[in-house]
């Protein structure tokens, strides 16, 4: 469902995706299956959104971002795409940014362009994120700093012993940057 307020451009949009009004998405983006981009969005060329991604109101997704599957992007969440911004200059290629699969950005966090989001990290409420953020961190603050991981289900686990541990017990562990069931 497209709002009939709504300013899109692009053809590349999947089934069963909302984008409600006074949202912008220009002509070479793509969406996926089953997004919802919530009120005064902007989703510009050069991304590349997957399926059941949310994205809130009030969030702009420049050039050179891409979000893959199941990423929540909390309102009013900033993505910065050029590091030395000038009026009328402009990059002839932009910093990559990705959100990797179940991230989740919280509100008025924000990402700084070519940052890597690992899979199911969570990011605060207005953390600023300066540098790439492992698999299954929670990172606050400004700068962010790692506080933490979560399970893959979005559990905070508890550390001790320089392991991560569930409610029900199990052990996991850092490994290659990601986190591990033992």
């Amino acid at each position: 469902m497209i709002h009939p307020l709504a300013d899109v451009h692009s053809e590349n949009i999947g089934e069963n995706t909302n984008i409600w009004q006074f949202s912008v998405v220009l002509k070479g983006a793509s969406i996926g299956d089953n997004c919802n981009v919530n009120c005064h969005c902007f989703v510009e060329n050069e991304v590349k959104i997957g399926n059941n991604v949310t994205l809130k109101s009030g969030v702009y997704v420049w050039d050179g971002i891409t979000i893959e599957d199941n990423v929540f992007v909390g309102p009013n969440a900033t993505f910065v795409n050029d590091p030395y911004p000038r009026s009328k200059q402009h990059l002839s290629e932009y910093p990559k940014t990705l959100l990797r699969k179940g991230s989740s950005i919280g509100a008025g966090a924000i990402i700084l362009g070519g940052i890597e989001v690992g899979e199911f990290a969570l990011v605060g409420a207005g953390s600023v994120v300066t540098k790439n953020v492992p698999a299954n961190a929670i990172v606050v603050g400004n700068p962010a700093k790692q506080i933490g991981c979560v399970s893959d289900e979005g559990e905070k686990l508890k550390e001790k012993d320089g392991h991560y541990y569930d409610a029900d017990g199990n052990k996991y562990i850092i490994e290659n940057l990601k986190l591990k069931k033992q």
